[in-house]
């Protein structure tokens, strides 16, 4: 029986008490030869035999380990096996072929650990244990007194009622239960007998083929190793398996099955072999690599990243200290003109001698940064916006502390995009302007439109949604985090500090791709140790942004639980809002790959608006979907004319262009008004700048 090839492209064979017993009996056959005197062998070196120790103990286990596996075996299959290893015990090396062609070098072997190694292992056991109740410290220090975690348990508590309803529906029918598990067990089997084969010396072709779109089991030990492709196989058998027998369950309601179905992909992510030092082979080799070192490293930055979330894993993506702002990122020349307690106002300076007469007003999310539309210079909607000839206003939200725990949704209405209109008028002495409203900006965008619908306010004459819902009937996998119970955790977490953790927020986005957004970055940090590249847009997505309890609460209620708005039952201000008297021209944009604000869910929505509406639909998702600059030639975009019927029928007939969304939508907006004025300066109208962009709230970490 085989073991996995060592590196000089010799192999260890090991055989059970079955192949030992007919290997006896064929070498008694054997003419015995005459002995050859041996030469005295000098005594090992102390680190020498430390090594051959630590390989016979090596080869024993891993002797013990295929030994219980052929006894698995029937006798018709030992019968079988001992045979086939017989021969090849007994069969001599070919003759290689001439020309022989030209033989590679061999890679030398890897050394064995001698007595120095094993100190270095045992220090950095040490420093492990000692850096773990560093890191236990920062988990529990940054509970605040009385703080019961409610959160946790109320998603923990939501995951066994949500996968025990499931259960429930499969007891209650115990044939299909059987037959289910029935394939699971039947597939494990498989994949354990082709395992078997190649341990005999067989090339049997894997069950469950290796996915190339799947990272984490990139490394060539996850195909070459017969053991490590067992896990790898028998991992991604059971989680498939796993999710149709949740897809197939009958009589769920539409919404328990989507909780259902995302529980199953969290808990898969999380089980993944690829996540765990003894079941990875690039972790096991990095540990033994580096004597234990990069478990010490990455159990500093698992303590680092614990204190930097107070408590909760903030868990870091980029390197932070390679980007500043204004200097790396937010780099476009403007000043803050206008401030609220909500908001600061940024005007930029225009780049072109003359600019259209309709300025533009950017309301992006409160629970990001504004910066993702000004990265740098390559990738920055306000500096092309800017270029184009357009005047450029972008509200920069306030990063909150306890202080604005009270301020609600129509609190940053009011304080937000109404006062930041009244402040581009006084700015530009424009009659009209253009707004565009970006993921929840949008919703808050599409809310203030209403409102003024119903007070005959008419300033906005155009408006553009980047990622934005108005209808939650199919908001995707964040319809998960929000129910009455979630709610009330929230509600009281968010009492003891005013406002929601920026950090909560962003772990809450991670999940939505496990895989990808967390289980990616936990490995590469704290287990392999190595500190995360730069990278501007996950610089970013980690800066993080505080929420109101106020305003969170209403939104998550209206928006999620109660789908207010579309359905014309949302109440501001004493009014009661309705989309349908929203008339405007609108430029809906919606990202195919969308996690947060689902394409469909984006096309349903831009039916309930009263005017015409041009639905595009761009490749990527929430955020390069969005940010996509023509000079890239990256992704491509889709139109097919306004939002009718259903999502799938308009996606098929829709026609596909190359490139960037940013060309058809400036088209769209100038064509309504192309006039042209002398270019604005910031500070020229009745506006004095306040200080130099990015502004002041935008520095505030959260």
């Amino acid at each position: 029986m085989k073991l996995a090839p060592q590196s000089n492209g010799a192999a260890k064979k090991i055989a059970s008490p079955v192949v030992e017993s007919r290997a006896a009996k064929a070498a008694t056959k054997k003419k015995p030869q005459k002995p050859v005197p041996a030469k005295a062998a000098p005594a090992p070196h102390p680190a020498e035999a430390t090594g051959d120790a630590l390989r016979r103990d090596a080869l024993d286990a891993a002797a013990a380990l295929l030994t219980s596996a052929v006894e698995e075996l029937t006798e018709e299959q030992r019968r079988l096996l001992v045979g086939r290893l017989l021969r090849h015990a007994q069969e001599p090396e070919p003759e290689p072929a001439e020309p022989a062609p030209r033989p590679r070098r061999p890679a030398p072997a890897p050394a064995a650990p001698n007595g120095h190694d094993i100190e270095i292992f045992a220090e950095n056991l040490a420093r492990l244990v000692d850096q773990g109740r560093k890191a236990l410290a920062a988990a529990i220090g940054g509970m605040e007194p009385g703080d019961t975690r409610s959160e946790l348990a109320s998603n923990v508590a939501d995951a066994a009622k949500t996968l025990g309803v499931v259960a429930e529906r499969w007891i209650a029918k115990p044939e299909q239960a059987y037959a289910a598990q029935a394939t699971l067990i039947s597939g494990l089997t498989d994949i354990w007998s082709q395992t078997l084969r190649r341990f005999s010396g067989e090339d049997a072709p894997p069950i469950v083929p290796p996915d190339p779109n799947d990272k984490r089991f990139a490394a060539p030990e996850w195909r070459d190793n017969p053991f490590f492709d067992w896990l790898r196989q028998s991992y991604a058998l059971t989680s498939r398996w796993a999710g149709e027998t949740v897809e197939s369950t009958e009589g769920l309601d539409p919404q328990v099955k989507a909780k259902a179905g995302f529980y199953t992909r969290l808990i898969a992510s999380a089980l993944s072999p690829s996540n765990f030092v003894a079941t990875n082979p690039e972790l096991l080799r990095a540990t033994l690599d580096a004597r234990g070192e990069n478990l010490v490293r990455g159990m500093k930055m698992l303590t680092e990243d614990l204190s930097a979330g107070h408590g909760m894993l903030k868990l870091r993506q980029s390197d932070e200290s390679k980007f500043e702002l204004g200097v790396d990122m937010a780099t476009t020349p403007g000043k803050v003109v206008y401030r609220t307690q909500v908001m600061e106002l940024i005007q930029y300076a225009p780049s072109t001698e003359t600019v259209y007469e309709r300025p533009l007003l950017i309301v992006p999310p409160w629970i990001n940064k504004f910066y993702v539309l000004d990265l740098n210079r390559e990738k920055s909607f306000v500096r092309w916006a800017t270029a184009q000839g357009l005047t450029v206003f972008v509200i920069s939200w306030v990063n909150p502390d306890e202080s604005q725990a009270e301020k609600g949704f129509d609190a940053y209405m009011k304080e937000g995009v109404l006062a930041a209109l009244d402040a581009v008028q006084k700015a530009t002495g424009a009659e009209k302007v253009a707004a565009a409203g970006y993921c929840v900006g949008g919703t808050m965008l599409a809310a203030t439109l209403a409102y003024m619908a119903e007070k005959g306010d008419d300033r906005i004459d155009s408006v553009t949604f980047l990622a934005t819902q108005v209808d939650f009937t199919d908001a995707g996998d964040m319809q998960v985090f929000i129910d009455e119970a979630r709610l009330a955790a929230l509600d009281e977490a968010m009492s003891r500090t005013g406002y929601l953790e920026g950090v909560k927020m962003a772990t809450t986005f991670n999940l939505l791709r496990p895989n990808e957004l967390f289980w990616t970055y936990f490995v590469n940090n704290y287990m392999k140790g190595v500190e995360p590249a730069a990278f501007d847009l996950l610089t970013w997505n980690s800066d993080c942004t505080r929420i109101p309890r106020a305003n969170h609460l209403f939104y998550l209620r209206y928006c999620y639980i109660e789908n207010a708005l579309s359905q014309g039952r949302m109440v501001i201000d004493g009014v009661t809002l309705n989309l349908r008297k929203v008339k405007i021209p609108i430029y809906e944009l919606a990202a195919k790959e969308d996690h947060i604000a689902p394409a469909r869910s984006v096309f349903t929505g831009a039916k309930y608006f009263g005017g015409e509406v041009r639905y595009v639909l761009a490749g990527a998702g929430h955020i390069a979907g969005v940010v996509n600059p023509p000079a890239k030639t990256k992704y491509q975009y889709w139109t097919g004319g306004p939002p009718v019927g259903v999502y799938e029928d308009w996606a098929k007939t829709a026609h596909e262009t190359k490139g960037s969304w940013w060309g058809d939508w400036l088209a769209w907006l100038t064509a309504q008004a192309p006039k042209r004025v002398p270019a604005r300066i910031p500070g020229g109208g009745k506006l004095k700048p306040l200080c130099d962009a990015p502004g002041e709230y935008v520095r505030v970490r959260g």
